[in-house]
Order: C-alpha cells, then structure tokens, then sequence
C-alpha cells in the first residue's frame, strides 16, 4: 500500500478584530504562527506544509521559520465563513501550483500555540489506526465544570442549563469534551464532499487541556502565557 500523502494547513487570517495580527503577535519570544509552523516540521510527516493567509506579513514572518507558501488565499477571508471552508480551497490551491494531490489533511490553527509535535503525532497516528475519515481534538472539562453551568437573568437569577446536574457531586458526573481547534484531520476527498471536519462519522480525540489552549482574546493570551510557564517549570 503507498504511503498517504499528507498536507498540513495552517489558517492564519490577517483580519483578527479581536487581538489585531494575533496569529504573529509575540507568543514567548516567537511570532505566535511559528510555534505551529515548528511543531508540524519536527514531526517530519507532511509532504507539504501551508500556511493559508490573505495576509502577505503574515506570509513573510512565516517565512522567517522556514515556510515559504507561495500564494495568498484569494478567497474565504471574512470572519463569518467556517475554516473549513479556506482549509479546503488551501488545498485546492496546493493542488494546483504543484500539480499534485493529497490523501489526509491536517489543520493545525496558529492561534493554538502550546499544542506541540507529540500532540499532532498523536492524533494523526490514532487517526490512521482507526481509519476515521473525520477527527478533532478535543479536551476534557476539569475544574470549569458545564454540568453546572447557568445564564444570568436581568436580576441575576441563575437559569441553569442543566438542572439536574447542580445537585449531582462532580464525582458521579459524566466526563464532558469540547472542541479546540489544534489538530482537525480528515481524509482530503471526505472533506472535499462534506464540506466540513464535522463531517459523517467524524470523531473526536482528546488532548491534553494545556495543548488544547485557543487564543482569541487579551485573556485567552494571558492564560496560554502561564500554562506555558507552567509547562516549562514541569520539564
């Protein structure tokens, strides 16, 4: 059987409204794409590794860690259009300009700095063992716990969104997941017909909760700077 032939994508729109050029503001030193860029190079396992920006700054940091993308996405560049959606054409653009195609994508987000190398081999190895056409990671809940989360009314009032789970001891709760967006795969012509990594069958796989940081907001950023600190004391 041939070897798959994988892409790994890296979505990193110019137009952040929240964190204005986050995907390269200073992470720890380093333009935050880089941690991405350097993770998914030392894993030594794609053929190819894409960095899909509408921005040419963005593009010229990457290319300061060793990424020399040689376009710019030239469509899908709102805040409103799913990343699926720029993740797909990134590869139909990489298809194109070098005249080849790909079996498994990879889509690892810039804004997920802490994820590192043995998190995407990880996932991509259990993709591949468990043949899934979809797979996001994911993390478990830990102390913020959703079994007792509630909206606010005007006075207050707590509406919880799970009653039944307030007067319930977290130890006789389920474990509950949510997604991050460090490490989406699929396999290229599943997504290419679904149009989604939330596509049929798709399945999640946990990661660590440090690895599983986004960043989208100034608190999101200040959080991720100490779970890396943190990280770093473990070691």
């Amino acid at each position: 059987m041939n070897k798959p032939k994988i892409i790994a994508v890296i979505p990193a729109r110019g137009g952040s409204k929240r964190i204005p050029y986050k995907n390269i503001i200073d992470f720890m030193g380093k333009p935050m794409i880089a941690w991405t860029i350097q993770a998914a190079q030392d894993a030594n396992v794609f053929d190819r590794i894409v960095v899909s920006t509408d921005n040419q700054k963005i593009i010229n940091t990457a290319k300061k860690f060793n990424n020399d993308t040689p376009f710019l996405r030239d469509k899908y560049n709102d805040d409103i259009t799913p990343v699926s959606a720029a993740t797909i054409h990134c590869v139909s653009q990489a298809e194109n300009y070098w005249h080849e195609s790909y079996d498994i994508v990879v889509q690892l987000m810039a804004n997920t700095p802490i994820r590192g190398t043995s998190d995407i081999l990880a996932a991509l190895d259990n993709f591949k063992n468990r043949h899934n056409d979809f797979q996001l990671s994911c993390f478990k809940f830990g102390w913020m716990n959703p079994w007792w989360a509630a909206k606010l009314k005007k006075d207050n009032q707590p509406d919880f969104i799970f009653p039944g789970g307030v007067f319930t001891r977290s130890q006789d709760l389920e474990d509950l997941y949510c997604p991050t967006g460090a490490i989406w795969i699929a396999k290229v012509d599943q997504l290419k017909k679904a149009g989604s990594f939330y596509g049929p069958k798709h399945k999640f796989f946990p990661i660590p909760w440090e690895s599983a940081v986004d960043i989208d907001d100034y608190d999101d950023l200040k959080f991720a700077k100490a779970v890396f600190l943190m990280k770093q004391n473990e070691k």
